[in-house]
């Protein structure tokens, strides 16, 4: 008999099988005991307690997910919508990177600037403000109030759909067979007829920027820095860099980004990373393309970057330097190798409906090849569990996806850039529309940017979309949706947009590829 265990019933002796069962099934207690029952000598029951962990059933599901980042928990909802019982094995906290480190956040903290940002130009809108200022302490804690109470409310939608959740790392032990460690140790065992992967990715390491957290950091120490640092070098220019340099130059750092690459932003359409580039120098950023961080010297107060460049080396010395090159899947100690699941460039790979090479055993998000991408791993969840349940979900169309950057100006896209499409050989439409021209934007004092539109000339295929400027994020679902339903530039110009507003850029821009814009 484990150790601590006891009895009110000496009768039976030191043997559990086969009297004893957890009452009622699952009853773990704080601390991770189990209540137990006794069957006692008039047949009936008494009840003892185990201040050991004694695993005699595991946890049955229909469907566990392991992870419960925006694709796993959005999966997990999903399925019992269908009717499933669902389980989630996670190790941290509900809503994954996402709602916790990532996407909501770090909006918290870019709303925070824009506001400390219009003070800074009130004059520009007639108004006076004296002594504005800020309490970095408390800019920070708002974010993570917002992180918070978004993590609660996924434990809600949980509890209402009555989704169990199971804290603790899980591995793969076998198909439909799950190992879930607990923060002090102890292992439970959990099954389920489907499986589905969703354990999301985390800030990559460059060998020479190891991350310490204290003058070298990644993006979770970037949302709660101990203070506000004077200067930073951030090397990576996607859309971790670029939202974290409008951040800290809006609140006062000096800020400098380096990217490898020619241009920033540089998976977006060429005239937008020319526009980033123009927008952020009059922020005063400095900003260094085709350029390599070789070493970082951390040895005194503060850090010095070298840098190489085409003009030679170069170095900057500033107090933190923020590595954001990128992301790096959550793959080791799944189990993935003893159960011979497939991988490709550290990737798992999937089918149509993200099924593995193992039956039974799904993934999807950021560990599979695609866009890493929170909305994309949520559509790829209702896609995987509709087809566990047996329906036919259509097959995610991935040339169909927007990304959106979140500093100022915002950046939205979906479709092939300018490049992409002439590479491919179409014959191309192409209109453009400065916000410089748009009424609302002129109102509003953010006349950056252009709305850009690609079509194919000779089916008049929607080919792309590429926007900068204010609240262009809030615009691009328009033409996700456009071309979802095959509609023409024609159709879009035809279709009557609200004046004034961001958005009527939409029809200007397609009118502008068609040869009939007003406005310009």
């Amino acid at each position: 008999m484990p150790a601590g265990l006891s009895t009110k019933n000496p009768a039976l002796g030191n043997t559990l099988a086969p009297f004893y069962t957890p009452y009622p099934p699952p009853n773990r207690q704080p601390g991770g005991g189990v209540i137990f029952a006794d069957p006692g000598p008039a047949g009936g029951f008494s009840l003892f307690y185990s201040s050991v962990q004694v695993n005699l059933m595991a946890l049955q599901f229909d469907l566990v997910v392991i992870g419960s980042g925006p694709g796993g928990y959005v999966a997990a909802i999903r399925a019992a919508q269908l009717g499933l019982k669902v389980g989630v094995v996670e190790r941290e906290s509900l809503g994954g990177i996402c709602l916790n480190w990532g996407c909501i956040p770090t909006k918290a903290l870019l709303k925070t600037a824009q506001v400390y940002e219009y003070l800074q130009h009130a004059q520009d809108y007639g108004l006076t403000v004296q002594g504005a200022g800020f309490d970095f302490e408390a800019v920070i804690k708002r974010s993570r109030g917002v992180a918070d109470g978004m993590s609660k409310g996924i434990n809600f939608l949980f509890k209402k759909n009555k989704i169990e959740t199971v804290m603790g790392t899980g591995k793969l032990l076998a198909p439909g067979k799950v190992a879930v460690t607990r923060a002090d140790g102890t292992t439970e065992t959990v099954e389920a007829k489907s499986i589905i992967l969703a354990t999301g990715a985390r800030a990559r390491q460059l060998p020479n920027l190891p991350i310490d957290d204290q003058k070298i950091i990644g993006y979770r120490k970037a949302m709660t820095p101990d203070s506000l640092p004077k200067s930073m070098v951030i090397v990576g220019s996607g859309a971790i860099g670029v939202e974290f340099a409008y951040f800290y130059r809006a609140m006062g750092t000096e800020v400098t980004i380096v990217e490898y690459l020619p241009r920033i932003v540089p998976v977006e359409d060429e005239e937008v990373s020319r526009q980033m580039e123009k927008s952020y120098k009059k922020l005063g950023i400095n900003i260094l393309t085709s350029a390599e961080v070789t070493k970082v010297d951390t040895s005194g107060a503060g850090c010095n970057v070298f840098i190489k460049t085409a003009k030679g080396e170069q170095q900057i010395a500033c107090d933190v330097v923020l590595s954001a090159v990128g992301v790096q899947t959550n793959l080791e100690n799944l189990g993935l190798e003893e159960l011979g699941i497939k991988t490709e460039k550290g990737r798992i790979l999937v089918d149509n409906f993200y099924q593995t090479n193992v039956p039974g055993i799904f993934a999807i998000g950021d560990i599979i090849p695609g866009p890493a991408l929170a909305h994309v791993a949520s559509a790829e969840g209702i896609i995987c569990v509709e087809k566990i349940t047996g329906h036919n979900p259509e097959p995610l169309n991935y040339t169909n996806i927007p990304g959106c950057t979140y500093a100022q100006p915002e950046i939205a896209s979906v479709g092939y850039t300018e490049a992409e499409a002439r590479a491919k050989g179409y014959d191309v439409r192409v209109g453009k529309f400065p916000f410089s021209a748009s009424g609302k934007a002129a109102a509003a004092g953010v006349k950056d940017g252009f709305v850009k539109v690609i079509f194919d000339k000779k089916y008049g295929e929607w080919l792309g979309a590429h926007m900068i400027g204010a609240n262009v994020t809030e615009m691009i679902a328009e033409v996700v949706v456009a071309r979802k339903l095959e509609t023409t530039g024609h159709e879009i110009i035809k279709s009557v947009h609200p004046h004034p507003t961001m958005s009527e850029a939409i029809m200007e821009a397609t009118a502008a590829a068609y040869d009939e814009v007003i406005h310009l």
